[in-house]
Parts: C-alpha cells; structure tokens; sequence
C-alpha cells in the first residue's frame, strides 16, 4: 500500500472511498471491502480518501478513535492499494467543492463509495448530488450491529465515554493489539 499525504497525485484510473473512517469499525470495514473488492474485478487500484485529524475532530472537538499511524496499518491489512491522507486543518476547511471535485477528477475514478450522509467542501456546500454531476458515485447503507443499530464513530466513541469498552470493540471489529 502507498500512503500519501497532502500530494496532487494522478492516477490513470482508480476506485476510491472517501470517508474520515476513524476507528476503521466494522462499518468502515465493509465498505473498504466491498472497494477492494471491486478495484480487483474492475482492474484498477483501489484508493481511500481520508482526513486527519477527520473533520469531528477537527470541528467538534472529539476524541480520535485511530491515530494515522494505526488507521494505515488497518487500511493495508484490508488490502488496499493506495491511501490520500488530506491534513485538515484551517486552510483545508476553506476549500470549496469545486476543489475537491478537482482533486478527484486527477484520480480518474471509476466509482466513488461514500456514506449516505457524505458532504465536502467550505460550510459543507457539496454533497452527494454534486458529485454525481462529475463521477459515478454509489452510496453505501449503514451497517448495523446483531442488535440492529448502526455502527458508527460517533456511536463507539459514546460507549468509551460510557465504559462500555467490551461493546464498542466487538463494534470497531479488529482483536485488541490490533
């Protein structure tokens, strides 16, 4: 796996995931699988997008779940073939979606993953409608745990607080140490 961070790289084609994925769970799992997946039939490289700090963190103050470090070893285990590392900072949060599109239109993809409630750009402007006018975009359907609610960073991070360690690992999915 390469990882990238803060670059202009040009791919001649890819398929890309773009999401924050801090803690790697079992949601983030399954889509980077199904990513993977796909680059192997469509012969192409697989590529996640991801932020750090992730934009929560950033924004809000929240506690990360997967430092980058960690968050990369996770990504080359689930066999992916390339990794853009965004810095999220001050000047990144100022830049508009028709940068962002930009970025991504240098990566040739053939489909984009994201999450259903995916937004991107300065005060969030661009969302799912807007990248469809530029790529072939699919969005992914949350993952449930056996209980039926839905694995979420948000949710996991709200278990540690609560002391639940027990839950949000089963729900971050990897054996401890990893």
């Amino acid at each position: 796996m390469e990882a990238h961070f803060d670059t202009s790289l040009t791919l001649p084609c890819s398929n890309i995931a773009i999401g924050a994925f801090d803690g790697v769970h079992q949601g983030h799992q399954t889509v980077i699988k199904q990513v993977v997946e796909r680059s192997k039939i469509l012969q192409v490289p697989s590529l996640v997008y991801t932020f750090d700090p992730p934009p929560r963190v950033y924004f809000q103050g929240a506690s990360i779940l997967t430092p980058i470090t960690e968050k990369l070893s996770k990504l080359e285990k689930l066999g992916v073939d390339h990794v853009i590392v965004a810095s999220f900072n001050q000047l990144y949060a100022k830049r508009s979606a028709n940068h962002f599109i930009g970025c991504l239109s240098k990566l040739n993809p053939i489909e984009i993953v994201v999450g259903e409630d995916f937004r991107f750009g300065k005060d969030r402007v661009g969302d799912i409608t807007l990248l469809e006018q530029y790529f072939k975009v699919r969005v992914t359907q949350p993952v449930c745990c056996s209980m039926g609610n839905r694995i979420s960073s948000t949710r996991i991070r709200q278990l540690i607080s609560n002391g639940d360690i027990h839950l949000s690992n089963s729900l971050l999915g990897w054996p401890i140490g990893e």
